[in-house]
């Protein structure tokens, strides 16, 4: 029986696949813009094949208030009236939808592909006529006028990141737009989970953004736990902990010598260089891997901590404590530093909220979103962290957020390891739920994780979707950027600081 509302579930919850539902397109819509106007927020919206030629358009609003996830799905053919319109932070996952599967969300202001899909490629995205009004890969907005130039960078950069393009619309020196065009590395991770869990799974999931092994990691293990229904021992629940905190720790301080460079004050850049190695090499203590590869694992951790390594983690928490104090608060006691940090790159709260963004950007702003209090997950069901908000929305409140974050994370490192309880650190996992499925929320450092998975008759995974921070958060660098001088690029760039590979799945 077809279901006629949406339905509420936890985070981590599995659920029957059915109970998506299969609303009409119109009831779909209103619920998804009921939602969103009552305070929630789009965690996720994707289409999957029916089989039919049709396909379910499904959806996962956040409700923080309520802590819970309304999930809601509806089948459509070759188009459906757009949410974006109406919902802006749906215009991303929009655009995501008509490259992959080649439906027209009708009323779309711009269809351009988020990402560049394979010429000749299979699958809908690659062999999709769109109409004339699509926009094309190489579209971009362009301004008119003597006066007005374009400034374009990428996708090779120097150095070593990844590639993306950056597209700049400018009068003189004022940034009036910024285009980014992602999506040039084909990784098909999402394509390549389907099928699973097997022996190349959990690679996969280290790998989707690297810097966020152990956010990624979790999210995905408590989708097969949840499914499994296997319960975690609590030492493994504070290791986890532990972990995530690190790696949240490690990237806020090389992130803050990163910003620290960008300015050109040296002293705090050098500092937090070496800390983020010394905070690294912490999450090596624990598992042997800087980025914490091989720690998280379905069931608990791979790693236990005997009573030394305990000791020596707590001694270098409280070092790298008491060292990032002396290196980050130079940049707040420096005028140069303070001159071009604050009023630089400011978003203000509601466009904040219109356009979806999660995690850093959005705390800077004032909205006090974090998964870890309004959905809590392993350790943080018990010991929580205080949300670190400012309200500023500009290049200082993003650095500031940070610093906040790096202190208080710390002090639950510290506290945690006080207190790790006895146990095993690993249970063994069955067999998977048939036909169920799954919606994991994690905070990540750099904001919100989702996945959400969904198991076949025979167990295994018939489709896996995933929604890394960044993918709420380029658009928010985009409008950040206007009206702001080109020389302010980087810094706001480095004050967002997204990923590229976490995007392209």
């Amino acid at each position: 029986m077809s279901q006629t509302t949406s339905i509420a579930v936890h985070n981590g919850q599995a659920f029957a696949t059915g109970d998506w539902g299969d609303l009409d397109v119109e009831r779909f819509r209103s619920e998804v813009l009921n939602a969103v106007v009552k305070g929630g927020r789009i965690a996720a919206l994707f289409a999957q094949p029916r089989g039919d030629g049709a396909f379910r358009l499904m959806a996962a609003v956040a409700q923080d208030s309520q802590s819970v996830l309304r999930v809601l799905a509806t089948s459509v053919e070759s188009e459906y009236p757009a949410l974006a319109p109406l919902c802006p932070q749906a215009h991303w996952f929009e655009r995501e939808i008509r490259e992959q599967h080649g439906i027209l969300p009708a009323g779309h202001p711009w269809l351009k592909p988020v990402r560049f899909p394979r010429r000749g490629g299979s699958g809908a995205a690659a062999v999709a006529s769109p109409p004339p009004a699509v926009c094309g890969l190489a579209d971009f907005f362009q301004m008119n006028g003597a006066e007005i130039h374009e400034v374009a960078v990428g996708p090779v950069h120097a150095g070593i990141i990844e590639p993306g393009h950056f597209r700049f619309q400018c009068q003189g020196e004022t940034v009036y737009h910024l285009e980014i065009s992602l999506g040039y590395q084909h990784r098909g991770v999402e394509a390549a989970l389907a099928g699973g869990p097997n022996r190349r799974t959990i690679h996969y999931i280290e790998t989707l953004a690297g810097d966020t092994t152990i956010g990624h990691a979790i999210a995905h293990c408590r989708a097969i736990e949840s499914l499994s229904h296997t319960r975690v021992p609590p030492r493994a629940q504070v290791i986890r902990g532990i972990a995530l905190e690190l790696e949240r720790v490690a990237n806020h301080v090389g992130d803050l010598g990163a910003l620290a460079g960008d300015v050109g004050f040296l002293p705090t850049m050098s500092y937090c260089g070496r800390i983020r190695g010394d905070v690294l090499n912490m999450t090596a203590l624990l598992c042997g891997n800087r980025f914490g590869r091989g720690l998280v694992r379905p069931g608990g951790v791979a790693f236990d901590l005997d009573d030394p390594a305990v000791t020596e983690l707590a001694r270098r928490a409280r070092t790298v404590a008491k060292d990032a104090a002396v290196a980050v608060n130079l940049l707040w006691n420096s005028p140069s530093v303070m001159g071009r940090f604050e009023r630089t790159g400011s978003l203000a709260a509601d466009l904040c909220r219109q356009i979806g963004l999660v995690g850093v950007p959005a705390r800077a702003s004032g909205i006090g979103h974090d998964v870890r209090q309004d959905f809590p997950f392993g350790i943080f069901r018990f010991a929580q962290i205080p949300v670190s908000t400012w309200d500023s929305g500009d290049v200082f409140g993003r650095a500031y957020v940070r610093w906040l974050e790096v202190q208080r994370s710390l002090a639950f490192v510290i506290d945690q390891l006080k207190a790790l309880p006895p146990g095993a650190v690993l249970q063994p996992v069955g067999p998977l739920a048939p036909a169920s499925s799954v919606i994991t929320l994690a905070e990540g450092w750099r904001g919100e994780i989702c996945h959400v998975a969904a198991t076949d008759a025979d167990s295994r995974f018939a489709w896996y979707k995933v929604v890394d921070p960044s993918f709420h958060n380029w658009f928010g660098l985009a409008i950040a950027l206007r009206n702001q001088q080109i020389s302010d690029f980087p810094l706001c760039n480095k004050s967002f600081n997204l990923s590229y590979c976490g995007h392209d799945l």
